[in-house]
This record gives structure tokens, C-alpha cells and sequence, in this order.
């Protein structure tokens, strides 16, 4: 859906022709971008943030420490994005707000956790946008 919903915009920017598009978007679910509110396209972006960096986090593991998926600096890069469109974006989320907050900073507190020499208070993955995780 992330490609379909890509081709969909550069097609509204006149880049892709829109009969391209049948080609590889031939999903009925997927919407015109302009039928889509703002909240629903920024809280699904923070929904697949928040799944990639519990996946990099090995989260989906029984044992995240022996996770094939883990892997520390890509979910510092993710958790960061993520605090950077929650902090950007706060004031749109309405009732959305709490619960993308709660589940980013979970996130920082696993990294924490995570972590064999944790950041200083402050200088973890998206706390230059959300302050100090404790």
C-alpha cells in the first residue's frame, strides 16, 4: 500500500501518469489521497514506526535479546522519525495524541533497556524532540 499510496501522489503532481498507476495499484482499497484526513495519514506512518521499531527492537521475539531482527541502530533511526512526527504533529492528533505518545516513548524505554551502554538521560533515539526519557 506504501508504493500505490507514493505513485498516487506523484500522479496528483502530474510526475506519473495516473493509467500507470492501474499497473501496479490494483487494490481497491487504496483511496485517492485527497479522500484521506491528515490525522489517518499521519497515524498509520506512526503505527508502521512504532511496528518497525518493535521488530528492530526484537519486541516480536520471546526472547528480543537472541532476535534475528534486532538490530539497535536502525531502531535508533525509527524511534527518532517516529518522536519527530509525533512532536510535529501533536497538535493534529486530537484524541490520537496520548496513545502515539505512550507507544513512542514505550519504544525509548525498551531502547533503554535494550541498550548494553544506554544513552546519557536526554541523548536517546528522539529525545532532542521529546526531552529526557526516564
Amino acid at each position: 500500500m506504501g508504493v500505490g499510496l507514493h505513485l498516487l501522489s506523484l500522479a496528483k503532481a502530474g510526475t506519473v501518469a495516473r493509467e500507470s498507476l492501474a499497473l501496479v495499484t490494483d487494490d481497491p482499497r487504496i483511496r485517492e489521497l485527497a479522500e484521506i484526513p491528515a490525522v489517518e495519514v499521519i497515524t498509520r506512518c506512526a503505527v508502521m514506526l512504532m511496528s518497525a521499531a518493535a521488530e528492530k527492537l526484537g519486541l516480536s521475539d520471546d526472547d528480543p535479546e537472541d532476535s534475528p531482527s534486532r538490530d539497535l541502530d536502525e531502531a535508533r533511526r525509527l524511534i527518532t522519525g517516529l518522536a519527530g512526527l509525533v512532536t510535529a504533529s501533536a497538535e493534529y492528533l486530537g484524541p490520537h495524541a496520548g496513545p502515539v505518545r505512550d507507544g513512542l516513548k514505550t519504544l525509548q524505554l525498551a531502547f533503554r533497556e535494550a541498550s548494553a551502554a544506554p544513552d546519557e538521560p536526554g541523548h536517546g533515539p528522539g529525545e532532542k524532540y521529546t526531552g529526557p526519557v526516564w
